[in-house]
């Protein structure tokens, strides 16, 4: 061949190259809704996950946090089923993705959404102010059951009406008879928590992140964590499970995910799963992820989505039970 034709050649596949073989990525600030309020677990892990990706250089675009809790999360879902086909748009998702359209009859469901991948699990405790004399779960749950139907009954404190903190009061109260909370809800878990400190509520069943402050800090105590094992790692190893303490089984795991607009384009879904898995190899995700007392539960494709359908349907059973459906 001619040195002409060869340097043609070349230049054809040069011009040509970036049309097949430059991949996605974002070209304006990626909108990364939490449809929740300011300091609960959701809004604490978008911010992180926005500063890691700034420190880090994980994405030419900032990660722009956009705080939509009306409704229990219903204006931020309803917010991004509406951007159909936008690539510059995520959603932080807690169990309220299955709770706020079962409770509410709101026209949305994850499926409306592109699922993208499920970054970790998130442990429930329950907790009681230090100054309180209840040293154990069964030390607080018997004064709860004491004060039962009167004026003076314990007040449990949690983010938003029939979410997962609604739903483990009542678990706990059908699990053991004759007990029976003031259930009191808040906006956001931070909210909780810090009204928990100020002695507003007698008890919360927050996520470990939302009250680990006040407890280094000896404002709270934990009693019992909502799970079938404890947790592995740091001080938190010394809460006994629900089951150790109270003798009932009484367990949850919280989602803590990400989904994408409807219709996003795979190439846009495949860029965020690397710049995901990317965040949770960071030295700052897994200082996270164990200051927090979260689990480790990376998860994408089919795996993911066959996690959401089976949750979505324990859901439906513990809503049922505990007359939160929509009726």
């Amino acid at each position: 061949m001619k040195l002409d034709a060869v340097v043609a050649l070349f230049l054809t596949l040069l011009i040509a190259a970036p049309a097949t073989a430059v991949a996605w990525e974002p070209t304006k600030p990626i909108e990364f809704v939490v449809p929740a309020g300011t300091g609960g677990g959701a809004d604490q892990m978008a911010r992180l996950i926005a500063g890691i990706s700034e420190k880090h250089k994980l994405s030419p675009r900032p990660l722009i946090v956009i705080n939509k809790a009306g409704g229990a999360g219903a204006e931020g879902f309803l917010d991004v089923k509406g951007k159909k086909g936008e690539a510059h748009t995520i959603v932080i998702t807690l169990s309220n993705l299955f709770t706020t359209p079962l409770h509410t009859g709101i026209p949305f469901s994850w499926r409306d959404l592109t699922p993208v991948a499920r970054l970790a699990l998130d442990e429930f405790i329950l907790w009681v102010n230090a100054d309180t004399p209840y040293k154990t779960a069964k030390d607080y749950l018997a004064a709860v059951k004491e004060h039962a139907g009167k004026s003076s009954q314990m007040k449990m404190g949690g983010t938003g009406s029939a979410q997962e903190d609604q739903i483990l009061t009542i678990q706990l109260e059908q699990a053991l008879p004759g007990t029976k909370f003031t259930y009191v809800p808040f906006k956001g878990g931070g909210e909780v928590c810090v009204n928990l400190v100020g002695k507003h509520v007698d008890s919360t069943v927050n996520n470990p992140i939302e009250c680990v402050s006040h407890w280094r800090g000896g404002k709270v105590r934990p009693l019992a964590v909502f799970d079938t094992s404890r947790i592995a790692v740091g001080d938190w190893k010394d809460i006994p499970t629900v089951k150790e303490a109270l003798g009932v089984d009484v367990s949850y795991l919280m989602l803590r995910g990400i989904f994408g607009a409807p219709g996003m384009p795979k190439e846009a879904v495949d860029w965020y799963v690397g710049f995901f898995k990317k965040v949770t190899e960071t030295p700052e995700w897994k200082k996270y992820m164990e200051d927090g007392a979260l689990k480790p539960a990376f998860a994408t494709g089919a795996e993911y989505v066959k996690w959401v359908e089976e949750n979505e349907l324990l859901h439906k059973e513990l809503m049922t039970k505990g007359g939160l459906l929509k009726k």
